[in-house]
């Protein structure tokens, strides 16, 4: 194609290759002439310099290209060496400027990279694509680099070209779909979008699927930024995770909406932001015992009211929270305190909005364009393609990206049942089936596989954990092993049968007795995780301590015992926040938690108390962690005295710490000379009371006791003794000579 018709393009609709013609060339038939071109349309004058030298380029009649020539002979070097001329441009609005040439330079971007990208294995692409702050034969700027393989041409735009498309297009590399442009002398803090024009001439302007940063909502633009700087002090804590499984280790998580955790007090309306929050959340998850905190998405999302779980930035931490080093503060602070960080991520779905990743090149580019397979209709979102290497690659690279650069512990992976089934929550004729007439989703079957083998092979002992709400096989087993091969899986089942159980009304409880028992059918399943979280406490389902039946007393009591059955079952445990201290009203996105009733009220003082003191009893005792995903670490007592609505069982350790017996009153009544099963001879005592006064319960401190097991059978158990059993309580005894040999 000749350069007028080139130039004809760029002047128009755009033109994959504008180095063909801009920057400095040796024109034919005039080959001892070099020709500079740059397109520069709100000049005044512009002029090259080399050496010595400044030669006057003139503008043609489109009045944006400038052009001019210089004899080879007269440079003080005859072969031009092409980083030693800049332009020097005078602007209409006066500015002067002097800049290097960003059609210079060769492609920098290497053919392994692009391959590894389109073959879907590219694992570290967050260091090519998006916005790289580079320095190129001693030039500092930025290279820009975008995947639109449709597209007919793409530009960078930004206020350093006064969001004119036609300044800086960029070249596509082969035919590996990527876009770039390296522009000398841009910095930190540049904002910037890409202007992408499709093959109908349409111009679209998108934010940065890789940025690192982006401007505060409802603004859009893309941020340059340094995220390499943050110097880590957390090493002790990441040699210790290298070394030690989670799956025998106490977990309890309290999981985070870090933008109504709390508020500005001057300004109810401004997030803090992870720099204040951990100032404040980190010690305050630390004095009360949580072992990790698990936030709700960080990443960059336009609404609200979305929690975060409508993803435009997949990259990018939300400006709503300070700055990217702001995050890294937060988590770096966590982990010197002790404190791990879980982020939930969400590789399932994305919003429409326009800015965003939808018809991105003018194409259902990350999306699929059947939308009985592309789209989401309750949420009104659209569903990556899990089959296309690059978007499988852009997912398994966003999340490796969190583990990497700002050192997070773990994931928990969002709507993972969505992914899994063709036919989530969707009508017959909204959905196709796949390639072998089921209804299982097998890309992304194989997407989730290959993302956990990836990010353990890389970040080994991350906690990978799915929310899946289906008996869907193996969802925490191997990916080697026929599983899906993530390390937990929430047990939805756990949450849904005890959360109505506790709705009960006391008196109707011995007729739902199995709602207590049934879980332990399939406890061992799954490396399970118990969730009481964010989902059940909005959109009318009422609060925790709402939805407990009873008097006020009667309600604290019931969320003291839940939380207490909680902490007692085998699996680890995830808390939401304001549960912890009776949260009376649901939670709302847009306020702070009601931090004002631990002020006076003993009753939310007293069970605040009751969780702090319930974790750090948890994290002491083995038998209520260790063994959580073996059967040798939980054996029943006496699952059948649903009259009493009273349960019994043993926690046991791998160790010489010593079983714990667990019993349990699921009424409001105090139940003396109850007999309840013992494993083993001697003296016991009663170690831990949900029901003790300190938490607004019924019990002096006193009824920490001891008792003496008699030779009588009970139950499933070979020992027994008889003890007064605490209202809606909870009581774990320990054998004394279990507790003197740890």
């Amino acid at each position: 194609m000749h350069k007028s018709e080139i130039l004809s393009k760029i002047h128009t609709k755009g033109y994959h290759d504008p180095f063909q013609v801009l920057g400095v060339h040796q024109d034919q038939p005039e080959p001892d002439r070099l020709t500079f071109r740059t397109i520069q349309p709100q000049a005044q004058h512009v002029s090259v310099l080399t050496g010595q030298m400044k030669i006057d380029l003139s503008c043609d009649e489109s009045g944006i290209l400038w052009e001019g020539q210089i004899d080879k002979g007269l440079l003080e070097f005859p072969e031009l060496n092409p980083f030693d001329y800049q332009y020097e441009i005078l602007y209409k609005v006066g500015n002067r400027l002097r800049t290097n040439d960003p059609y210079r330079f060769q492609p920098l971007m290497t053919e392994d990279d692009l391959y590894l990208f389109n073959t879907g294995t590219n694992y570290s692409i967050y260091n090519h694509l998006g916005a790289q702050l580079e320095t190129h034969e001693q030039i500092a700027g930025t290279v820009f680099r975008v995947w639109a393989p449709s597209a007919v041409a793409v530009s960078v735009i930004g206020h350093f070209n006064g969001w004119d498309r036609r300044v800086h297009p960029m070249r596509v590399l082969g035919s590996s779909g990527i876009w770039e442009l390296f522009i000398p002398h841009i910095e930190e803090n540049e904002l910037y979008r890409f202007s992408i024009v499709n093959d109908d001439g349409v111009v679209v302007e998108k934010s940065d699927p890789f940025q690192f940063f982006g401007e505060n909502r409802p603004q859009t633009a893309s941020i340059v930024r340094n995220i390499d700087r943050f110097q880590w002090q957390d090493h002790e804590w990441q040699t210790t995770k290298i070394k030690e499984s989670p799956y025998q280790k106490p977990l309890a998580i309290y999981e985070v909406h870090p933008g109504s955790w709390k508020r500005d007090p001057g300004n109810t309306d401004r997030f803090l932001t992870f720099r204040e929050l951990a100032d404040q959340l980190i010690p305050y998850v630390k004095e009360q015992g949580f072992t990790h905190i698990e936030l709700m998405p960080v990443m960059e999302h336009p609404l609200d009211e979305s929690w975060g779980y409508q993803v435009t930035g997949p990259f990018s931490m939300s400006s709503r929270y300070g700055v990217p080093d702001d995050f890294m503060y937060f988590v770096d602070n966590a982990h010197r305190q002790g404190i791990g960080i879980i982020l939930d991520w969400v590789p399932a779905h994305f919003p429409k909005d326009s800015h965003g990743l939808a018809r991105f090149d003018g194409t259902a580019l990350y999306e699929h364009e059947d939308p009985r397979k592309g789209e989401h209709p309750d949420w009104g979102t659209l569903i990556y393609n899990y089959g296309r290497n690059e978007v499988s690659n852009f997912l398994i690279a966003s999340a490796l990206f969190w583990l990497d650069k700002y050192h997070i512990d773990g994931l928990r992976v969002d709507a993972v049942a969505s992914m899994l089934y063709l036919d989530y929550s969707k009508n017959d004729g909204e959905w196709v089936p796949n390639a072998q007439g089921g209804r299982e989703n097998l890309e992304a079957i194989e997407f989730i596989k290959h993302m956990n083998s990836i990010v353990f092979d890389r970040f080994p002992n991350s906690l990978m954990i799915a929310e899946e709400s289906t008996s869907f096989y193996g969802v925490s087993r191997p990916a080697d092993s026929g599983g899906l091969g993530f390390g937990f899986k929430w047990n939805m089942g756990w949450m849904n049968d005890i959360l109505g159980y506790f709705e009960k009304d006391p008196i109707y409880r011995k007729f739902h007795h199995n709602a207590l028992t049934f879980s332990m059918m399939y406890a061992h399943s799954e490396n399970f995780i118990l969730p009481i979280s964010h989902d059940e406490v909005v959109h009318g389902k009422k609060s925790l301590l709402s939805k407990m039946p009873g008097d006020k007393w009667q309600q604290f009591a019931n969320l003291r015992l839940l939380i207490f059955y909680m902490y007692v079952h085998p699996g680890k445990k995830l808390l939401f926040m304001g549960c912890e201290f009776g949260q009376y009203v649901e939670w709302n996105c847009k306020q702070s938690l009601d931090w004002h009733l631990l002020e006076n009220d003993s009753l939310h003082q007293g069970i605040s108390l009751f969780v702090r003191e319930l974790n750090h009893f948890y994290v002491q005792f083995p038998p209520l962690y260790q063994n959580d995903y073996s059967p040798d670490g939980f054996t029943w007592i006496d699952t059948d005295d649903a009259d009493n609505s009273v349960i019994s069982f043993i926690r046991s350790a791998g160790d010489q710490s010593g079983d714990l017996v667990c019993v349990l009153n699921f009424t409001p009544q105090t139940i003396e000379n109850y007999r309840v099963g013992l494993p083993a001879p001697g003296h016991y005592q009663i170690i831990f009371n949900s029901d003790l006064d300190r938490y607004g319960g019924s019990s002096p401190t006193s009824d920490l006791y001891e008792i003496v097991a008699d030779l009588q059978h009970h139950a499933r158990a070979p020992y027994s003794a008889r003890l007064n059993l605490p209202p809606l309580g909870g009581i774990i005894l320990q054998s004394i000579n279990a507790k003197e040999a740890i």
